[in-house]
């Protein structure tokens, strides 16, 4: 009950008394008197009610030593009473505004707290840190819980799973209340619920180590996407108005949540068709296959090696929406490969098996003319069509068996064409400078065809880092030649797992070779300025830890676990 001194003020009350006074006569006094005070003697007093209720007295007491006349004394009750009625009439307003007042600041405070939680709640798409942000808003609110947890209800789950928590929530098996009837039925009628003494409630078993446990639903589109727990070892902890405030941050929460969990289902879906997407350019050569993904969980995994060095990149820090464009890059970064030619991409040796064939009639036709014996050149010739490098001695062969002429009547032909000589003159790998340069354009190629694909804002940058993954720091790379600064650290980051996953896996042109092996070729390639020596050095030291990410990233985890996790 508010006081009455608060409910009747000082600008409104002592006119009134003073017209009470002049009425009543000299020495008269007209007081207001709290209910609870000692009562003065020889003072007629008139009780002050507000909705029924006994709020205090009106005293009106004569002056010291005289004795009322008959006729005031008759009068008194009457006016006391009328001057009383006046003051409860003002109490009675003075009531309703201090509770319109009330009413409108809890509006207030309700609508600030909807305005911050709205903020807070929806700065993310992600569902753990939307379930993070509610339990920071539950502690900053004073609720007085010791322990919180924010469990998750998938699209077309019946399962509860906990995401997010503080306090005791392992010691004190927080995740199990989502076993009890209790969390059950809160759940089905979506209605918030605070039990102050759980040995007392039949729908508890001690699921969990607590004495009392508010629960409030959050629902999205009249479905319960998920809970919020709070709890506390003793009993008698909540009120009803902490249910009021969670229910208010529970209605933007559930919100919050459901959108994240549509957004999350989208992300899978989009993720889903660029794993397809890569799995289908590299379907296209059987030696290359899984290279997309490998390339963008290697890249991952080495993003976070960077992002927890305090070495060479203290400053850099990569949120979870810089893992998932730097993922999608790998996925894509060979997507322009579409555009290149099967016999072109798929080319094992510098000649065709059905060119080599060819040849090898012209060397039997040779052997029939002049009785030569042709294997032995064929063979040799076989070696150097496959093999990555051309010999000097190897090189004379070739031009030795490219003069030889065989003549069949009137008619002569050469064992080699001019075009067999310059392939099989190539100095390193098995592609005419015409086939690398096609080769050269998928980076180009690729930002041509996902130029038209309307990708999130977080991922500004995927097409500058697919586009720049095969540039080098020397300004040797393709297709801009840029150089140092020009070119993003993820390209960078993309470029050196690109090269060490393309130098561990067999191609058509060579074996697998060991890790070792990779990362001394890395360090050549760094030592010449082509790619980030920083780079390479985080991988060498770390590389075990890299390859185990890649296999853990496989399963597609949440990469904002994924970057807080300690790195193994």
């Amino acid at each position: 009950m508010v006081p009455l001194r608060r409910l009747l003020k000082k600008r409104l009350l002592a006119p009134l008394l003073d017209r009470a006074e002049t009425f009543l006569g000299p020495g008269w006094q007209a007081r207001v008197r709290e209910h609870g005070d000692t009562p003065p003697t020889a003072c007629h007093s008139e009780p002050l009610r507000l909705d029924g209720a006994l709020v205090g007295y009106l005293d009106c007491c004569p002056p010291p030593a005289a004795c009322p006349e008959s006729a005031r004394a008759a009068v008194l009750p009457g006016m006391a009473r009328f001057v009383a009625d006046c003051l409860e009439q003002a109490i009675a307003g003075e009531a309703a505004k201090r509770s319109l007042a009330a009413e409108a600041l809890g509006k207030y405070r309700e609508i600030s707290l909807l305005h911050r939680a709205t903020l807070s709640l929806n700065g993310s798409l992600r569902p753990r840190d939307a379930a993070q942000a509610l339990l920071l808003e539950c502690r900053q609110g004073e609720i007085p819980a010791e322990a919180g947890m924010v469990f998750l209800r998938a699209p077309g789950s019946d399962t509860f799973t906990p995401i997010a928590g503080y306090g005791e929530v392992g010691d004190w098996h927080m995740a199990d209340t989502a076993r009890s009837t209790l969390f059950w039925d809160v759940a089905r009628t979506q209605k918030g619920e605070i039990v102050n003494d759980l040995d007392r409630d039949t729908r508890w078993r001690g699921e969990a180590r607590l004495g009392s446990l508010l629960l409030c639903p959050l629902c999205a589109a009249s479905r319960c996407v998920g809970m919020l727990a709070l709890g506390a070892a003793t009993a008698g902890r909540f009120e009803a108005s902490h249910l009021q405030y969670v229910g208010t941050l529970a209605t933007v929460a559930g919100i919050a949540l459901g959108n994240a969990l549509h957004f999350e289902s989208v992300q899978g879906l989009i993720n889903s068709l660029m794993q397809a997407l890569a799995t289908a350019i590299d379907a296209r050569d059987p030696f290359t296959a899984g290279h997309s993904q490998r390339v963008a969980r290697l890249g991952v995994a080495l993003a976070r090696v960077v992002h927890l060095d305090r070495r060479f990149f203290p400053d850099v820090c990569f949120s979870p929406n810089d893992l998932e464009e730097l993922l999608f890059a790998g996925l894509l970064h060979d997507v322009g490969k579409i555009g290149i030619r099967e016999e072109v991409l798929t080319k094992a040796t510098r000649l065709s098996q059905g060119t080599m064939d060819v040849i090898g009639q012209r060397l039997a036709l040779e052997a029939l003319v002049t009785g030569a014996l042709a294997d032995a050149d064929y063979e040799r010739l076989s070696r150097i069509n496959a093999g990555d490098t051309v010999s000097r001695e190897d090189a004379l062969f070739v031009a030795g068996l490219g003069a030889r002429q065989v003549g069949i009547g009137d008619r002569s032909f050469s064992l080699l064409s001019e075009r067999e000589i310059t392939c099989l003159l190539i100095p390193r790998g098995n592609l005419t400078p015409e086939e690398r340069r096609e080769i050269e354009r998928h980076p180009a190629e690729s930002h041509r065809i996902l130029r038209h694909i309307p990708f999130p804002d977080n991922m500004a940058r995927l097409l500058d880092i697919i586009s720049q993954h095969h540039e080098r720091l020397d300004g040797s790379g393709y297709p801009g030649g840029l150089k140092d600064a020009d070119i993003l650290l993820q390209s960078r980051i993309i470029a050196i797992v690109d090269i060490y996953d393309a130098i561990t896996m067999a191609r058509h042109y060579k074996p697998a070779l060991p890790r070792e092996k990779a990362l001394g070729i890395l360090w050549q390639e760094a030592r010449a300025g082509r790619i980030d020596a920083r780079l390479v050095e985080l991988l060498a030291d770390n590389i075990g830890a890299v390859e185990a990410d890649c296999q853990r990233l496989e399963g597609r985890p949440d990469l904002t676990a994924f970057l807080e996790a300690d790195l193994a």
